[in-house]
C-alpha cells in the first residue's frame, strides 16, 4: 500500500504523507523533476556532494523551497556517513550546509523544537525517517540505510527526542519515507549476518528472503517499523510510505537502479507553517 500524496506547484512536483497532512506539519520529499541540474543529476538534485554544479543545486533549493513553502535560509542540512550521530539544532544553525559553512560533520540525524528551523536529509534508496511530537512540539529527521537500520537509527532518534525535549514515545508520529523495497533490495550474506545478530530469530522470516543464488531480499521498511515499535512508538502512529525509489526510478533518484550515477532526493520537515 502506498501512503503518499503527489503535489505540484510552479512545475515542481513533491511528495507529502497522509499522517503529517492530517497533523498539519510542514513536510515534503523532492522528486527528480522540477530542477535545473544536468546529466545524471537531472533535474532536481538537492545535494552538493554529487559532483553537480554548485549554482544549479542552489537554484534547485530555491525552487523546491518556493514550491513547498518554506524559507531556504532556515534550512539545516545533514552530513550523512551511515552512522547514528544525531544533533539538536536551533535557529543559530540556520543556513548550515546551504548558504554558509557547516560544522555538522558526520551527522545522519537532526532534531529540533525551534519553529524557525527546517530540517533536511538526503536519500536515494536509503530510508528517510521523519518524526513529529505534537505534544512537545518537536521534530526529527534521520537517514537510515542498512547500516543505520541495524544500528537502530530510528530508536536512537526517539531516545534523543526524549532526552532533549522530554518527548514521550507514545506521543510521537513517524513516517518511513520513500526508499528501496524488499523486492528491489538484494544483499549479500554478510549484511544478513549483521541483522541475524541484532534481531531475534522469530523476526527473520519477515525481514528477508533467501534466493537460490545465496543472495537475500532485505526489507528495510519492516526492520525500521519493528525497531520504532520496540522504541515505544504505537503501531498506529508509524506510517510506511510504501513507495519504492528503485521501482519508481523514472521519477525518483535510485542508487541501485542507476549503479550510483544519480542525484540525491531530499526530505524536509519543520514546525514553521508554510509561507
Amino acid at each position: 500500500m502506498e501512503n503518499i500524496i503527489w503535489n505540484e506547484k510552479n512545475d515542481v512536483p513533491y511528495l507529502t504523507f497522509p499522517t503529517f497532512e492530517r497533523l498539519g506539519i510542514m513536510h515534503a520529499c523532492s522528486t527528480k523533476s522540477g530542477g535545473v541540474s544536468k546529466g545524471a543529476c537531472a533535474a532536481m538534485n538537492m545535494s552538493f556532494s554529487r559532483g553537480d554544479v554548485h549554482e544549479d543545486v542552489l537554484t534547485n533549493h530555491r525552487l523546491f523551497a518556493q514550491a513547498v513553502g518554506y524559507n531556504p535560509h532556515h534550512l539545516v542540512l545533514s552530513d550523512q556517513i551511515h552512522k547514528t550521530v544525531i544533533r539538536r539544532v536551533d535557529k543559530t544553525d540556520c543556513g548550515k550546509g546551504v548558504i554558509r559553512e557547516s560544522d555538522l560533520v558526520g551527522v545522519d540525524g537532526l532534531i529540533t523544537n525551534d519553529k524557525q528551523v527546517v530540517l533536511m536529509i538526503f536519500f536515494a534508496d536509503c530510508v528517510p525517517l521523519f518524526f513529529y511530537d505534537p505534544v512537545k512540539q518537536a521534530i526529527g529527521a534521520s537517514h537510515s540505510g542498512w547500516r543505520g537500520t541495524v544500528m537502530r537509527m530510528g530508536a536512537r532518534t526517539v531516545e534523543a527526542m526524549q532526552r532533549e525535549f522530554q518527548s514521550m514515545p507514545e506521543d510521537i508520529h513517524v513516517v518511513i519515507g520513500p526508499s528501496i523495497c524488499q523486492n528491489c533490495y538484494e544483499v549479500s550474506e554478510d549484511v544478513i549476518e549483521t541483522f541475524r545478530r541484532e534481531f531475534p530469530q522469530k523476526q527473520w522470516g519477515t525481514l528477508w528472503e533467501e534466493k537460490e543464488n545465496h543472495k537475500y531480499q532485505l526489507n528495510l521498511w519492516e526492520a525500521n517499523r519493528i525497531l520504532l515499535e520496540e522504541a515505544g512508538i504505537p503501531k498506529e502512529q508509524i506510517e510506511v510510505s510504501g513507495y519504492c525509489t528503485c521501482c519508481h526510478a523514472d521519477v525518483l533518484f535510485s542508487h541501485r537502479a542507476t549503479n550510483g550515477r544519480r542525484g540525491n532526493l531530499s526530505g524536509v520537515i519543520s514546525l514553521e507553517r508554510k509561507m
